[in-house]
Parts: C-alpha cells; structure tokens; sequence
C-alpha cells in the first residue's frame, strides 16, 4: 500500500535553531569540499572544462571562512549572510545556481529566528524557484532538477516519519533518484556515463547535511571513491564551443534603485551570451556567462550599474590542462610574455594582474589585449595602474590543476618588483602545499617568458616538480633580460624617471639600456647613441654575451611591430639563435616604458653553459 503523503507538521518537531543550523552547513560544506577532485573530474556539461569542483568548492569557502567562522544568533540572519557570501564567492555555473539557491533560502526565512520544518521547507522551495530563475535557459538533468526534487519532497510529510531525520532523509532520498536521472535527461551525461557534476555536488550537500543530524557531525571517511578511476570515455566529446571560450564573470551594484533585471536579461541575450546565470537580489547581482569577448561583457554590464570582480577564464586552456596526461604542470602569471602558439602547445595557464586606467578595471591579456591597452595608453588622461592578482585567483587555478595533475610548479614575476609571487605563495599554503612549487623567475617579460618556457618543456619531458624548479634555479643567472624606452614622458608622469633629466637624455639624443639584475631589479646599464636603434639594441646586447653559445631570444615590442621585428632580425644576424619569437610586451613593461619600449630575453640552448 502507498505512503500517503502529510502536511509538515508545524509544533511537533523541534526548531531549527540558528547554531544547529550553522553546524549542519558546515558539515554540508565541508562533504562538497573533500569531494572536489572527483567533481571536477565528472564535469562535461555545460562544457568539459573540468572546474565544477574546484568552482563549488571556492563558493562553498566563502561562505565557510565568512558567516559560518562566527557564530550566530538568528537562522534568519545566518542564511542572509549565507547568501551574501555566497554570492561575493560564487565562481563558475554551479556555483552560481548554488548562490542563488542560498539567496533565496536566505529571503525565504526572513523574520525567523527559528525555523520549523515547515518554513525550512517553505525557504528551501524559494531557493529552488529563484534558482530556475537565475539562468536564461534552465536545463532538466542538471543541478536544478535535482534541487526541485528536494525542495519538493521537503513539502511532504512522509507517513511514519517520527523526526527531522526521517523528514530530510525522505528528501535527501528523492534528490539522489533525480541525481540519478540526470544521464537520462541529458545525452552528454549519458554518453560519458557520469551524472551531472553541480547535481552531485548539491547532493554531496545534503549528505552532510544528514550526517549531521544523524550523528552530529560529518563523517569524511564514509565517502564512496570506488569509482573515482572508473571515467569511461569521459571528456571525449563534446568540444568547447569556439565562439564562446570564455567563462567570465562580475558583481554589479546598483547606484541606486533596483537593477533591471529582464532588460539585463535581454540584452546578453542580444550580445549572443551562453549558461547565463544572474545570481542576486535587486540591487547586487552576480553575473556568470560564456562569451567570445569578456571585455565587451564588462562594458554592457556597466551600462546596468557599477562593475567588481572582474573574472574570465579559458575553457579551451582548462579543457586542454584536463586532457594533458602530464605528472606536473607549469603555471605563470601575466608578467610573462609569452608567444601564444607556445603557450598553447605547452598548455600553459596563466594567472592574470589586474590593470586600471582610473575607474576602468580590466583584466591583464584577458579582457584587455596588449593592443588595446596601448591604445588606451596614448590616448587616456589617466595613468595605468598594475596590480597583482589576488591569492583566491591562485588559489582557483592550484585547486584546480591539482585535480589533473599530481604537481604544479609556479614559476612566477620577479619578488623584487612585484607582489603577485607572494600571493602565490600564500594561495599554495592554503592548498595542498606539498604539491605546488613556486619558484622566484628572478625576471619579467620575456626572461619569465624564456624560463616559463624552459620549465614547461622539461615538465612535457617528464621531469617532476623538483627537478624542473633546479632546471629553472640553474637557467635563471644565465638568463638575460633587456629593455629600453624610447618615450620617457611615461617614466616621467610615473615617478620613475626625475623631470630633470628627461630633457638631458633627449639633447643629447640617448636611448638609455636597461637590464634585469642578479636581485631581480631593472637597472640602467648603459645607452644607444643615434638612430637605428633597433640594430644598435642588438648590438649592444650581443656584445654583453659570451661567444660560442647558441641561444633562445625572445623579443617583446610595445606597440611597436617594426621595430620588434627589426631587432629580432638584427639579434639573428649576430648570435647563433636556436629559437626566435617576437611577441607583444604587456602592462607589465609596458605601464612603466610606454608605446615603442623594446625589451630582449635571450638564455643559453638548455643543456648547455656559456
């Protein structure tokens, strides 16, 4: 005979206090943390880019280090702040749709201190509706079915339950059967033979949940990872979509009043963005979308209030970081320049610095391409402002590549000159730091650039994160680094450069010669008389190297193609080159030297001294 399903009852069950509340969160967190890697590696919808761990993991430690580290004294209050932080941390699709499922659990139980089963499941139910609405196109077969099937159960009474473990463990129930129509409901997920990756981790929340409330706590050890090897055929298909290789994301804050959030809708609808997920209330919203141009992205979300949190990631990078086989993976950040056809056979990711020209934030080679920053550079009244990436930046990016690979080295910008290494460091003691090596370039711009390089090859070789770090260790005295600027109106204006003596170099028609010293800094070594500079820039520095050495040149231009190729093809005439790129010079050189700097990395052949 069926169970006829019953009201929840309204007093005969305990409340749901605020400290049991945050308690049972945090075994739920905690449950979805410990199984990032397997989540990321079951990832293939919306797009195999293998980080829906790694994402719901960074969403679920925002909230786990804000408003769940205190405590607190209201359920109401606590889930509002739940939802706030979740919202400031939410990163990637699932994360999100997650932020919007607190946001509305958070709404849902406003002015309850104290919640009975049946406002829980009143909230909970909110939290499933404002999360079908958060995307333009929701999907069956995702983590929204299997938040639905919850929210739904928790509606009902089950015949028989004589508690709150009976009651959430009927839902808990409901929502693993939904977990396990998911490959029925999308042939992608059938087709690897895996469920969706954010439904199993909305389950691997609620599993928490209930160990909590069964045992009073979550127990880690009780999680199945007999399949964990067990992949099948995933991530063979599908390929990331072209037009839309990039995960990117913002806050907007309104000014005043409510955003205008259909109008929103609309128009990245009209811009032709995919997986958009608007996670918020009417006055802050998290935007989460796929698109061909994040730039382009950030400055139709201006046009709806202010914009933060600027962030963007390549699919195409961390499906092929996904798919290399590799023991170690090399890892830069954007003070590096790199040629791009190495950087993408070599799988190298990079963590990107942030650049300013006043108000406008943009995000380095990502949202602003080295063109377009130069273009800005002649023509704004502002002067361009660096700033290193935020550890969370590497943290994401070490959490992630941990999944796929069993080391990661960061060989990052000189510590003399920049802070980003630090935040590197202080993200890889926060993850798995017996797994991530960082190691001081010593360097910038194409010295980075030639090192990364270096150790990247000796990582496709086979080498481990030991033995590529003293590769990179030897290679960094012998690697050599050069620049001049040819407009010192940017020195000048940046403080870098006295007043005095700009007009001083410039009567006496002089180039000065900078060069990367033994303690990473940039000092000046000597200068170019007369014109051809180019060809006298590569004599200068051919007659700095020793004889008899082959050598790897890399040369970085500041909107400034010509005379980049000028100088390339002067430094080839003179050394005996093994390997010779011209690439464009970021922000990193760029925002000190201004347009038509020139910048030289030459290293000896690996395996050979000078």
């Amino acid at each position: 005979m069926t169970a006829v399903a019953e009201p929840v009852p309204s007093t005969s069950l305990p409340r749901i206090a605020a400290p049991a509340l945050r308690r049972a969160l945090i075994a739920g967190i905690r449950r979805v943390i410990a199984r990032r890697e397997w989540l990321n590696r079951i990832n293939v919808f919306p797009v195999p880019d293998g980080d829906t761990g790694s994402n719901l993991a960074f969403t679920l430690s925002s909230v786990l280090g804000n408003s769940l580290s205190r405590r607190a004294r209201a359920a109401d209050e606590l889930l509002a702040q739940v939802a706030a932080d979740a919202i400031d941390g939410a990163r990637g699709n699932s994360g999100a749709i997650m932020a919007q499922f607190f946001h509305g659990l958070g709404e849902g139980s406003a002015g309850a201190r104290v919640l009975t089963p049946q406002q829980l499941g009143q909230a909970v139910q909110l939290g499933a509706t404002q999360a079908v609405g958060a995307l333009a196109e929701p999907r069956e077969g995702t983590i929204l079915s299997v938040i639905r099937a919850f929210a739904a159960a928790l509606q009902d009474w089950p015949a028989g339950a004589r508690g709150l473990a009976d009651w959430f463990g009927d839902a808990l129930q409901r929502a693993r059967a939904a977990l396990a129509d998911t490959p029925k409901q999308l042939p992608v997920l059938r087709q690897a033979g895996v469920v969706d990756a954010g439904a199993q981790g909305f389950v691997d929340l609620l599993e928490g949940v209930y160990d909590f409330i069964v045992r009073g706590d979550t127990d880690l050890t009780t999680i199945d990872h007999s399949h964990d090897d067990d992949l099948g055929a995933l991530h063979a298909e599908p390929e990331i979509d072209a037009t839309q290789p990039w995960c990117s994301e913002c806050v907007i804050e309104a000014d005043d009043g409510a955003i205008a959030r259909a109008t929103l809708q609309a128009a990245l609808a009209a811009f032709g963005a995919g997986s958009v997920v608007l996670a918020g209330g009417a006055r802050r919203l998290r935007l989460h979308a796929h698109v061909a141009d994040p730039a382009a992205l950030f400055a139709l979300a201006g046009r709806y209030g202010r914009v933060s949190a600027r962030k963007a990631e390549d699919m195409r990078m961390q499906r092929a970081s996904a798919l290399n086989a590799q023991a170690l993976v090399v890892l830069t950040d954007s003070g590096a320049d790199l040629p791009a056809e190495r950087m993408q056979a070599l799988a190298i990711p990079m963590v990107s610095a942030r650049v300013s020209f006043g108000a406008d934030e943009f995000i380095d080679k990502v949202s602003l391409a080295p063109a377009e920053f130069y273009a800005r550079l002649r023509t704004s009244a502002e002067l361009p402002q660096t700033s290193q990436p935020p550890p969370g930046d590497f943290r994401r990016q070490f959490e992630f590549l941990l999944t796929h690979h069993a080391e990661v080295l960061y060989v990052g910008l000189s510590r003399a000159v920049s802070g980003t290494l630090q935040a590197g460091e202080s993200a890889a003691a926060r993850c798995d730091a017996a797994r991530i090596r960082v190691v001081d370039s010593g360097h910038a711009s194409c010295g980075q650039g030639l090192l990364v390089l270096a150790a990247a090859e000796a990582a496709q070789r086979g080498g481990d994160a030991a033995a590529v770090a003293a590769e990179v260790e030897r290679l960094r005295p012998l690697t050599q680094t050069f620049a001049i600027a040819r407009d010192l109106s940017h020195g000048v204006r940046g403080g870098r450069v006295p007043r005095w003596a700009r007009p001083l170099i410039e009567g006496l028609g002089l180039t000065p010669v900078a060069r990367v010293r033994a303690d990473g800094r940039l000092g000046i070594c000597g200068a170019l008389l007369g014109r051809q500079v180019p060809q006298r820039f590569a004599r200068f520095v051919a007659d700095r190297l020793p004889a008899g050495q082959r050598w790897r040149v890399l040369v970085g231009h500041c909107d400034c193609p010509a005379d980049g190729e000028a100088l390339l093809g002067a430094l080839l005439q003179r050394l005996d080159v093994a390997d010779g790129w011209l690439v464009e010079a970021g922000p990193a050189i760029g925002a000190h030297a201004g347009p038509g700097a020139l910048v030289v990395g030459v290293q000896p052949v690996a395996g050979e001294t000078p």
